[in-house]
């Protein structure tokens, strides 16, 4: 057999992986999307039933960075279903989503698994503090940014959970209500305790936006545009 024959018996097989990879990546968003969508709905739906505060509801940063994930994971499986080249600014909004939604499960496993979650659905919890975190990080390692990621992009990862730690203190503070009981000053040690925490998440968040950086300039993407 020639090498041109060999090479001619090979690309029908590259093409067919090809393709099964990035039809793979474009079902995998628009379900996971969809079911994030779901999930964050069904649990709206049992919170407004009990009558609680809609508002209370949308500060949880689990309830936020899920319809980000979610947001994020529609539109960049839509952006590949039609081979539209993602931007810098949809590759950081993508990294900013998925570095979030590692934190939320990294800090549900170290300090809220035990914890009374009170209305919330099991199914739910399963999918917005376990399954949907693996899976914007398994997406972000399968296709990698086109965009070489630098430190700049690390400070913008930043503002998303420091507005977000802002907001939560200052109306926290008018309120006198909380969404987790390490940033509640009567909960937490007072504020210095609100201080410790802060500073370990923060911590973490660094060291998962290192990482993601890295591996993202390191790995190559699986599905063409």
């Amino acid at each position: 057999m020639t090498k041109r024959t060999a090479l001619a018996k090979e690309m029908p097989r590259d093409k067919g992986t090809a393709l099964a990879k990035r039809t793979v990546l474009i079902g995998g968003r628009f379900f996971f999307g969809l079911l994030t969508l779901a999930a964050v709905g069904t649990q709206l739906a049992v919170h407004i039933s009990l009558r609680y505060d809609v508002w209370n509801f949308f500060s949880y940063f689990t309830n936020l960075s899920n319809l980000f994930a979610a947001v994020v994971l529609l539109v960049s499986g839509y952006r590949l279903l039609v081979r539209k080249q993602p931007t810098e600014l949809d590759e950081t909004t993508r990294g900013t989503a998925t570095i979030a939604m590692a934190i939320v499960g990294i800090v549900f496993g170290a300090l809220l698994t035990g914890q009374d979650l009170g209305s919330m659905v099991p199914w739910v919890n399963f999918v917005v503090h376990y399954l949907i975190p693996v899976v914007m990080v398994a997406d972000w390692l399968f296709q990698p940014p086109r965009t070489t990621m630098t430190l700049r992009h690390l400070w913008y990862w930043l503002v998303y959970p420091v507005a977000y730690l802002a907001y939560s203190l200052i109306r926290g503070s008018f309120v006198d209500w909380y969404p987790y009981w390490f940033i509640d000053p009567a909960r937490a040690g007072g504020w210095g305790g609100v201080a410790v925490f802060a500073v370990g998440i923060a911590v973490g968040f660094l060291l998962v936006s290192l990482a993601m950086l890295k591996l993202g300039n390191k790995l190559k993407r699986q599905a063409d545009y």
